[in-house]
């Protein structure tokens, strides 16, 4: 755990947010928003017919780790159902709460290991998680 919070790895991702613009007519639009920091993610979703993401959009005002986030959502999110985004959602939940050991089953959320021991910053990374799987659950219905 003595590995930089801000490292090489998290400031590219901050950099490389994917679907960085609004969907025009989103199926369901939800912001989360930090208390803590005041970081703030708007994610829109379009599902397909199959109820999976189609389409997604996201407005990030948010620090570099919720940005990383973002990012890493944001690059694996086409695709998914919203039961797999609400998993995903808890894990992360979990893994930052000390509740499970290994990262959530999304592809590069181990880049977060050196957050562990900053709660402070625990809500920033979920933002993106949070807004994503409440709009697919809310286009869903």
């Amino acid at each position: 755990m003595n590995a930089p919070l801000y490292n090489t790895q998290i400031l590219r991702l901050a950099a490389e947010i994917p679907f960085h613009e609004r969907l025009a007519d989103p199926a369901a639009s939800v912001e989360k928003r930090s208390p803590v920091c005041g970081s703030r993610i708007t994610v829109d979703i379009e599902l397909d017919a199959d109820g999976r993401v189609a389409a997604v959009g996201m407005l990030v005002r948010a620090c570099a780790l919720g940005q990383a986030s973002a990012s890493l959502m944001g690059a694996h999110v086409v695709g998914r159902s919203a039961e797999e985004l609400a998993a995903a959602r808890d894990q992360l939940t979990a893994w930052l709460a000390g509740e499970r050991d290994a990262p959530p089953d999304w592809p590069g959320m181990e880049i977060f290991a050196p957050a562990l021991a900053h709660r402070g910053r625990h809500a920033s990374i979920r933002l993106a998680f949070e807004a994503a799987a409440e709009a697919a659950a809310e286009a869903r219905r």
